[in-house]
């Protein structure tokens, strides 16, 4: 069995990949983690360390065929850092490097980057999706560190010979999904009314069951190799239609009441929260025509059941 090492393994989406990992037969996962983990039968655990330009990552790469490198500082709502920037670089790029430099260096196959579809953007014009051959465009710390750590990765590959995927995933939602998408559920759970029911954007989302099939066909596909690929459910809601859908997951009647979303951008804007009415109003289109031609990949659970699984999950 290959080893595949898999860092950010008790987060969110390495977590989930994990244990997809452990049912297959070909694959022995590795999960790097800074903290105790309950492990599936047949994984096995790596103390990760602190992800930073000095990190030592010489027995987790060791004899690994493939990494999959979904540790990262995330993007979070309200930053604390008096320069993010440099903090999002320290961990997102110099980190990512300096373990991409010692898998290279222990005859790592693959290296597969969790990104983010902030590298393209922040919004697309009404009736536009963002394509992988578009120029990056990313907005905020987070996204700059992401595409710059996409460029370094990509001229690693070309001096080392090791194969690098990049994968742009948008808002993913799912068992133990935090952010925005666990907040807009619960207050549809709690019956909370929302000025939600006038808003006419559109939104790509991708389901972790479907985010975790696409990077095991990108760790596996020989086309993969150095590319990068958009991820998406390959259905674009609203956010109204969202929160209805996830209204009828949780069997529950969503009120939502019509308003008109310029005032609602306004009201935002008053107390300095542009970037929420940006993420609830306007469009972030995905095009995934790419990633499945290239790879003969189709979204293997659709939005409805990922959604129903999502907020089973919340519920309990």
């Amino acid at each position: 069995m290959a080893r595949l090492l898999v860092t950010g393994a008790s987060g969110f989406v390495g977590g989930a990949l994990v244990e997809r990992l452990a049912g297959e037969e070909r694959w022995r996962p590795v999960a790097a983690s800074r903290r105790d983990l309950s492990l599936p039968e047949g994984a096995e655990v790596v103390v990760a360390p602190s992800l930073g330009p000095d990190a030592d990552w010489g027995s987790a790469v060791r004899d690994a065929d493939a990494v999959v490198h979904a540790a990262a500082r995330v993007h979070v709502m309200e930053e604390g850092s008096a320069d993010p920037l440099s903090e999002y670089r320290h961990t997102n790029v110099e980190g990512t490097l300096a373990l991409a430099r010692q898998a290279a260096q222990a005859g790592v196959r693959r290296f597969v980057f969790v990104s983010s579809i902030k590298v393209n953007g922040e919004q697309t014009a009404p009736g536009s999706a963002f394509t992988a051959a578009d120029a990056v465009a990313p907005v905020d710390p987070y996204g700059v560190s992401k595409a710059e750590a996409e460029a370094a990765l990509f001229a690693l590959g070309r001096e080392t010979g090791m194969e690098i995927v990049a994968v742009r995933p948008p808002l993913v939602y799912g068992h133990g999904a935090g952010g925005n998408f666990a907040r807009m559920a619960r207050w549809v759970g709690k019956g909370v009314p929302l000025l939600l029911g006038a808003v006419d954007n559109r939104r790509s989302l991708i389901g972790l069951d479907n985010l975790v099939d696409l990077l095991m066909t990108c760790v596996e596909h020989p086309d993969a190799a150095n590319r990068v690929f958009l991820a998406g459910d390959g259905e674009d809601l609203s956010t109204t239609d969202l929160l209805r859908r996830v209204a009828v997951a949780m069997d529950r009647r969503a009120r939502l009441v019509p308003f008109p979303p310029v005032l609602l951008r306004a009201a935002a804007r008053a107390v300095g929260r542009d970037d929420l009415a940006r993420r609830l109003l306007d469009s972030l289109q995905v095009d995934i025509t790419d990633t499945c031609e290239t790879l003969g990949w189709e979204p293997p659970v659709s939005v409805d059941e990922g959604l129903r699984r999502s907020v089973r999950a919340l519920l309990q």
